[in-house]
């Protein structure tokens, strides 16, 4: 089992940053990535974001590509996501989620992650 916790969030103007912070614990060793997604009121939750834990390689949603920055510390077991120009369209709960699968392909879907946070909100005033 994965356990994962996020912190970070809050309320920003539009134009302001964020880092939101995920920690995970337990079986840390078996997580091939960690993801992180958004779901607004009344919308499905959507891929933001994915790291590979080792290697480090990234992918974005086309809607964050340039203002998010993923990153990760596997040392600490920590993950985050830097927010920049942020809009009230990023409006969202913000979850991480671990896979410990080695796939290939599927990573932008939340039905290939096992472990989820309980999520932090953020909100972005205009």
């Amino acid at each position: 089992q994965v356990q994962l916790v996020e912190s970070g969030g809050g309320l920003v103007q539009a134009g302001g940053s964020l880092r939101l912070s995920c920690a995970a614990s337990g079986r840390t060793f078996s997580i091939y990535r960690m993801g992180w997604f958004r779901q607004a009121p009344g919308k499905e939750r959507e891929f933001v974001a994915v790291i590979n834990w080792s290697g480090g390689r990234t992918v974005y949603a086309d809607s964050v590509k340039g203002r998010f920055t993923v990153s990760g510390d596997n040392a600490k077991n920590l993950v985050y996501l830097q927010m920049s120009s942020l809009s009230p369209e990023d409006t969202a709960v913000y979850y991480c989620a671990a896979d410990d699968v080695p796939r290939v392909t599927g990573t932008a879907y939340a039905t290939s992650y096992d472990y989820w946070g309980q999520g932090t909100q953020v909100t972005v005033s205009s």
